[in-house]
């Protein structure tokens, strides 16, 4: 996306309005109607009618109105899909065509999600409820799930800020033209990219107390293995970025005297990394992830991480709600920063473009 297409974003719409017909426009209304009905009247109903006690919650799901939402969901989104494959080809103008497209992939979504819930309505929802949904046991545990989003975030953190410093180094020396340089980064990334995070973690940490007598925790070791880790994999996405630059300006900064690792670092290395922080934020988010991996190595409670907590809690009580809870701990950390990976890839292509457009001018 361009400058010039965000700034013209309002027309394109406004042309999409003004050029779609009459009956393009109620296919795109008829499928957003269908699979907004599909997707927020469950919600809507168990709003209404209460989350908790479990009791409540299985009555709501097998109470005929849901049944009825999801039929008219589904019947909705059957009717969008063939209204917008029926007349697409007949269509006059671009805009129609993209509305009754849109009707069709929207109203598809609806039938699709309407005929599961429905399917899941029809099964055993009370086991379902009570080993899922039991949302009352989360209540005593909640300062729990929040300790270990901090451990998580702290485990995340710490091994990225390490794999970014020693993926820049090994980035660089992967660059180099001299093969008795480049060769023991390669093979630094290759063994940490070619072996299973959780088995780098368990050798770390029971290497290094049997091998080195070194006393180390389990907390620390998990933030070595993923730093090293993370390092293998940023130090591929700084090689990228650096090779993303024209090589020209690596020439022209050595033609003024510059050593090569001084080329690097005042002209080359700078404009790559301004490419390579979408990608590294992405592998942070990956790392988020990871984190879960520590608990083969037995942590004290102090230490749990979200889905340590969750298996933990999971041992005590054999409900399976906690598992729930820890999945919905991730998704309220990782998503904020999916959707600011997304403004900063936005941003940054933006700013790209500008400078490039500047230039030509």
């Amino acid at each position: 996306m361009t400058v010039l297409d965000t700034a013209d974003r309002p027309g394109r719409l406004q042309r999409w309005r003004e050029e779609g017909t009459r009956l393009s426009k109620v296919i795109v209304s008829l499928g957003g109607a269908a699979l907004g009905l599909t997707l927020f009247g469950p919600v809507g109903l168990v709003l209404a009618r209460g989350a908790t006690p479990t009791e409540s919650l299985v009555a709501t799901l097998r109470s005929g109105e849901l049944k009825a939402i999801l039929a008219v969901g589904l019947v909705a989104g059957a009717l969008a899909v063939l209204g917008g494959w029926g007349t697409y080809r007949r269509m006059p103008t671009k805009a129609s065509r993209e509305q009754a497209v849109a009707g069709a992939v929207l109203g598809l979504q609806a039938a699709i999600l309407s005929f599961v819930l429905l399917r899941f309505t029809g099964g055993s929802i009370e086991k379902f409820a009570t080993n899922f949904l039991d949302f009352r046991a989360l209540r005593p545990h909640v300062g729990e799930f929040v300790h270990g989003a901090r451990n998580t975030l702290i485990l995340a953190l710490a091994g990225e800020s390490i794999g970014v410093g020693l993926g820049l180094a090994l980035a660089m020396l992967a660059s180099s033209k001299r093969a008795v340089v480049r060769a023991p980064a390669r093979v630094y990334i290759n063994f940490f990219r070619g072996t299973p995070l959780i088995w780098q973690i368990s050798f770390i940490y029971f290497g290094l107390i049997v091998g080195f007598k070194v006393n180390i925790s389990a907390y620390e070791a998990a933030i070595v293995a993923f730093g090293l880790n993370t390092g293998a994999y940023a130090a591929e996405v700084f090689r990228a970025g650096i090779q993303s630059i024209d090589r020209g300006q690596l020439e022209a900064a050595r033609s003024l005297g510059m050593s090569y690792m001084q080329a690097m670092r005042y002209a080359v290395i700078p404009q790559a990394i301004r490419r390579v922080i979408p990608p590294l934020m992405n592998e942070f988010v990956i790392l988020i992830k990871d984190t879960s991996l520590i608990i083969v190595l037995g942590l004290v409670q102090r230490e749990y991480e979200l889905y340590t907590v969750g298996r933990s809690l999971f041992a005590d009580t054999f409900n399976a709600t906690f598992f729930v809870a820890t999945a919905l701990g991730y998704l309220v950390v990782c998503l904020p920063l999916i959707r600011l990976v997304t403004a900063v890839e936005r941003r940054l292509r933006s700013g790209l473009v500008g400078v490039v457009g500047h230039l030509e001018a």
